[in-house]
């Protein structure tokens, strides 16, 4: 696999096949990502599959990271309706530890 990395940013943007030659990896990964070709170079280091999977999920903006983490909203309502106390709180202890997880402009 090749990786391509944003210049400007120094963050990897984009994979390609290893077996393709580099200007058409850059040209790819400039055509999907937007990114002009000119700020576009295949990353000097190796990378796993798993160290991609994570740089993309890292780059993603915080709020995007949290959202699929927080517990469904019905938790709250329901302990609301029951007054169940215990259930609310719970409730709240799970999202500020998302919140922890994912600060607001952090990595």
């Amino acid at each position: 696999m090749k990786f391509i990395q944003q210049i400007s940013t120094n963050k990897i943007v984009f994979r390609e096949s290893p077996h393709r030659i580099d200007s058409k990896v850059l040209g790819n990964a400039s055509m999907r990502t937007g990114i002009p070709l000119a700020d576009l170079q295949v990353a000097d280091k190796p990378f796993s599959e798993e160290q991609y999977a994570e740089a993309i999920q890292n780059q993603r903006p915080y709020d995007e990271r949290r959202k699929p983490n927080y517990p469904p909203m019905e938790d709250y309502l329901d302990g609301i309706v029951k007054g169940d106390q215990a259930q609310i709180d719970k409730y709240i202890a799970d999202c500020l530890a998302v919140k922890e997880k994912y600060p607001k402009g952090g990595n």
